[in-house]
């Protein structure tokens, strides 16, 4: 199956945002002592080149460019040099001087960016295996441009790796200790985890049941839920039960429904199940950075009307994140290690998605249309879809029927998010139909 989806996904076209500095370079040097030149890009929430390398004893300086949606600035940490916040589509200029050689850190300094994964090296004294950012530059070649074939060849070789293998899965399925009375409970623990991302990168996330995203409790209309929640972290946290109607006191805002969950300390949160949903618990305390950083799931209720005469032969969840540790990813894994999914010609699949990032992402589906059937959990008419723009908070679920057999992409459409000059990343996977 493997050679089948590597051939089928190299046919992928998603374009590079490209570009140059100022002078049409990608590491300058001038004569006389003038600064070498660099480009950087920022967005939401990435600064690239993920590593910047400059020559040693010469002043450095970087042209830096806000390619995001947000305002953005570029900071060497724990020093003055800095510069001003920038607005979308603009640019400043970040002068290091002449720095000892070594490896320093570059961050966005808004508030939030940071930790939402805006950070690089900056190497003084490297070896030139950083590139400019856009610029088509070998790694380990001394900055020289990358020719087609080489491209080509990464491109492929990533794509040949899917679907790769890591340590953890995410989204299992958790199933309940019945209580005498028909209570059913779910044992939650949260604490911090090492989680392989995708091979050899392996970061600190925040994880429920040892889980990025969390294990999926699925209930139905009526039921008792009670969910322990004990915490393990090292700081205070909470669960909220997002598109979930719960009594307010079962809410998970902490110093509004209820104190913070304490290290060590545990909190039993209890609802009735009214009505049918599609919903995500996830952590309400330090957020910005928990919920990124691992500490999200999937809670589903009852199961979301099809068609007339329509029965759905698989249910899935596709949770998408940007940001903290876990970064671009789909279920807590990036491309080549995202899971594909797969179906026999004829049958029919409902996906969840689940957007538990700092950004909208349109999903695309190659081949099958999406047939939209709920959004936030209530039915809707249901309409055909080519690309879903899934914002943060929101849950859609769509319908897929396997007509056509292949191997089909299926990724986010902002293309940053899906792809390099060294192949696939990130928030792409495949719908295989045999």
């Amino acid at each position: 199956m493997t050679s089948v989806v590597a051939l089928l996904l190299a046919a992928i076209a998603i374009a590079v945002t490209g570009g140059d500095d100022e002078d049409g370079t990608s590491l300058a040097t001038g004569t006389g002592g003038a600064a070498a030149s660099l480009d950087v890009s920022l967005s939401e929430f990435a600064i690239t080149p993920s590593t910047v390398t400059v020559p040693s004893g010469q002043p450095a300086s970087l042209a830096v460019r806000n390619d995001g949606s947000g305002v953005h600035n570029l900071a060497l940490k724990d020093s003055d040099r800095r510069t001003p916040d920038i607005e979308p589509g603009d640019s400043g200029r970040l002068e290091l001087g002449v720095l000892d050689d070594g490896t320093y850190t570059l961050v966005c300094e808004v508030a939030g960016h940071e930790g939402a994964g805006m950070t690089a090296s900056l190497v003084v004294g490297g070896t030139g295996e950083a590139a400019a950012a856009g610029d088509h530059t070998a790694h380990g070649d001394g900055g020289a441009p990358m020719g087609f074939e080489e491209m080509d060849r990464l491109m492929r070789e990533r794509t040949e790796a899917f679907p790769a293998e890591t340590e953890g899965r995410g989204v299992q399925p958790l199933e309940p200790t019945v209580l005498p009375d028909g209570t059913k409970q779910f044992d939650i623990t949260a604490s911090e985890i090492d989680w392989e991302v995708e091979p050899g990168k392996t970061v600190r996330a925040m994880a429920y049941n040892g889980q990025v995203p969390g294990p999926m409790i699925k209930v139905e209309v009526g039921d008792t839920v009670r969910i322990v929640l004990t915490n393990e972290l090292e700081e205070s946290t909470v669960i909220h039960f997002h598109g979930i109607r719960v009594p307010n006191a079962m809410d998970g805002v902490p110093d509004i429904t209820q104190p913070a969950v304490e290290p060590g300390e545990s909190f039993t949160y209890e609802f009735t199940a009214r009505e049918p949903a599609v919903g995500i618990y996830h952590s309400h305390h330090n957020a910005a950075h928990q919920v990124p950083d691992g500490l999200f799931a999937p809670l589903l209720v009852g199961d979301m009307p099809l068609p007339e005469g329509i029965t759905a032969d698989q249910e899935h969840v596709m949770v998408v994140n940007d940001a903290g540790t876990i970064g671009y990813s789909l279920n807590g894994k990036s491309f080549p290690a995202t899971e594909p999914y797969a179906m026999k010609q004829g049958e029919y699949m409902v996906m969840h998605y689940l957007n538990e990032g700092l950004q909208a992402h349109p999903m695309h589906l190659h081949g099958p249309d999406q047939l939209v059937v709920a959004k936030d959990g209530n039915p809707v008419t249901p309409y055909k879809a080519d690309t879903i723009n899934v914002a943060p908070g929101e849950r859609y679920s769509v319908l897929v029927h396997g007509e056509d057999p292949g191997v089909w992409a299926w990724h986010c459409h902002i293309l940053t998010h899906a792809e390099t000059e060294t192949g696939m990343f990130g928030m792409v996977t495949a719908l295989i139909v045999e």
